[in-house]
């Protein structure tokens, strides 16, 4: 197994967490918080705003099995890149569309993502941050695998094809 670690922000955690967890290859989703300037931040200080920091999903895949370019593919299917203001009806600066990169094959796998959703007229909103010294605070229990453990859909998450 060749495991390695993927960060998105999608608005709000739990629906991103939901569809990756559905993909082979993928062996944990884990949902979190990055970007801010505080250690360890809690929900209740994330949702203030005031501590700059997304809510993310960590997502350990097996790169034998699932590439980088398909997780982030199936990011852009699942959440609305071109929100600029947080996503559905979650409006923050905690919910804006990121992915956070570990290095530069990443970074320009996504762009190139980018600018195909561009050329089909997207006009997409999604940032691309380097996750070198940008740790990942792990959420609460409570957050983890949030619709799995209380039997319901996403609400602000659904699949929409686009590649």
């Amino acid at each position: 197994m060749n495991l390695q670690s993927a960060y998105f922000a999608g608005g709000c955690f739990w629906g991103v967490e939901y569809y990756f967890e559905k993909l082979e290859g993928v062996k944990a989703a884990i949902s979190g918080y990055m970007g801010g300037h505080i250690n360890n931040p809690s929900y209740k200080e994330v949702c203030s705003g005031r501590t700059g920091h997304l809510e993310v999903v960590r997502i350990d895949y097996d790169s034998d099995i699932v590439t980088f370019e398909e997780l982030t593919e199936l990011f852009f299917e699942i959440h609305d890149p071109t929100q600029k203001n947080g996503q559905g009806p979650d409006i923050g600066n905690q919910y804006f569309s990121a992915i956070f990169y570990n290095n530069q094959e990443e970074k320009d796998i996504a762009q190139a993502l980018i600018e195909i959703l561009k050329n089909k007229g997207y006009d997409i909103s999604t940032q691309l941050i380097s996750a070198l010294n940008t740790p990942f605070f792990e959420a609460e229990e409570y957050h983890q695998d949030y619709y799995f453990k209380h039997n319901k859909q996403p609400y602000c998450h659904k699949y929409i094809k686009r590649f």
